[in-house]
């Protein structure tokens, strides 16, 4: 986000606030836009929290500036204006809720005052509100205090929270160590007491937290607790299968090393650890191409509906890095190919990774890295010298054969021992 964009943002909160007070409301910003901001951090996004119910809000900001995304439960779109740069932004009434019977949404909902509303929140350090026309914290339930200790902390009875929405079970950890701080012992007690209940949320919900775990530099700590808690036998009861501590405790200390902070590379690693059977020539020979050795690897990203893009990349990262284990044994051709796959790059930081734990040595993958970066990619992966059209008009009937010889001759390409169309056409022809 663009410092100009952090400031519309904000500017915009501030006006819905002011708005509201000026038409006689009472308006905070609430939730995890006021814990980013006591923690130093710019908030993505503003949640604004009133006292105004969803027909009012409406009334005030005009049917075309709002919508009505989930007023059943008090809560109203604003829009910015059409020149702003800001994000929309959502405005709740303060409200208390009934049973929760799905494990998600309450059966119904009160509204209430800001005390009240800040009483039915997950965690203390989200339950607080900020007044920015005053520049006043409002904090009913302790936040800023466990912010100072850095301590996540559920509000009220933590087996009650974690009641209202199973996925609590999850955020806790995921707080705990993104923001490198220390589960209550009260909460990481319900948490681990409730965690086989994770099951009953969507796979989609589950996915999006898994998501922010391992993309945050702090994603060993997060798999350590989703362990300790017994939440990764939900999540990934494959990977909790494996029988050697030291496996998986060389695991956490590879995805500690790895350098990128994106899901797919993390989700890859620690899917390594699922036993590899012999890959077929294909696979080393064509690494530029998805594998299909890591079938185990795939069936889990459609378990946990991960979108087509995500799986790609995870089953692609999961079956290439075993390549680079013996990376002096990979001919030129196969270098080239790996080098010219655009995940390459990360899959040359989870080789990093992986060779600074077993403490092997990096001058292979360093070399390697140093070559992608200083090589064009059109040297890396040149346009092919024929085409199955090409063998066509030489004369060739159309047939399996096409396709090995076109390897054939792309591998020789890439090993540089055929450089012309016209060398080709010889080749070709004394075939």
């Amino acid at each position: 986000m663009t410092d100009q964009a952090a400031q519309s943002n904000r500017h915009f909160a501030t006006d819905v606030v002011r708005t509201l007070v000026d038409a006689g409301f009472e308006a905070l910003w609430a939730g995890g836009c006021v814990r980013d901001m006591l923690l130093g951090k710019t908030p993505k996004d503003y949640d604004v929290a009133t006292n105004a119910t969803p027909q009012e809000v409406r009334k005030l900001f005009g049917h075309r500036r709002t919508l009505a995304v989930g007023a059943s439960f008090g809560v109203i779109i604003v829009l910015p204006p059409r020149d702003s740069e800001a994000e929309q932004i959502e405005v709740a009434t303060f409200r208390t809720e009934g049973p929760y019977e799905d494990g998600r949404r309450p059966t119904q909902v009160v509204f209430a005052t800001a005390e009240e509303d800040a009483q039915r929140r997950d965690f203390t350090i989200n339950g607080m509100f900020f007044d920015p026309i005053e520049d006043q914290i409002r904090d009913y339930v302790g936040g800023q205090q466990d912010l100072k200790q850095k301590i996540i902390r559920a509000i009220g009875l933590p087996a009650a929270r974690m009641e209202e929405d199973k996925l609590r079970l999850l955020r806790a950890v995921r707080f705990a160590a993104n923001l490198d701080f220390t589960l209550d012992p009260e909460t990481a007690d319900a948490v681990l007491r409730m965690s086989s209940q994770l099951s009953v949320v969507s796979v989609e919900r589950i996915a999006a937290e898994f998501r922010r775990m391992l993309a945050n530099e702090h994603r060993r700590r997060a798999l350590e607790l989703c362990d300790d808690l017994k939440l990764l036998d939900v999540i990934l009861p494959e990977v909790r299968s494996e029988p050697d501590p030291h496996k998986w405790s060389e695991m956490l200390d590879m995805l500690h090393q790895l350098d990128v902070d994106s899901f797919e590379p993390a989700m890859a690693l620690l899917l390594t650890m699922l036993p590899l059977e012999v890959q077929p020539a294909s696979a080393i020979r064509f690494p530029e191409q998805k594998p299909d050795d890591r079938q185990d690897v795939a069936e889990i990203c459609r378990r946990l509906k991960l979108s087509n893009e995500e799986n790609d990349r995870i089953v692609w990262l999961a079956g290439r890095l075993s390549l680079l284990q013996n990376v002096e044994d990979l001919t030129r051709a196969q270098v080239r190919r790996l080098l010219a796959h655009p995940d390459s790059e990360a899959l040359l930081q989870m080789a990093i990774a992986q060779r600074t734990v077993r403490e092997e040595p990096l001058e292979p993958i360093e070399q390697l890295i140093w070559e992608r970066a200083e090589t064009p990619l059109e040297e890396l992966s040149p346009a092919p010298l024929l085409t199955g059209g090409d063998l066509i008009s030489l004369g060739m009937q159309p047939g399996p054969e096409f396709k090995d010889l076109l390897d054939d001759l792309r591998d020789m390409q890439l090993e540089g021992e055929i450089d012309s169309r016209e060398a080709a056409v010889e080749w070709v022809r004394g075939r």
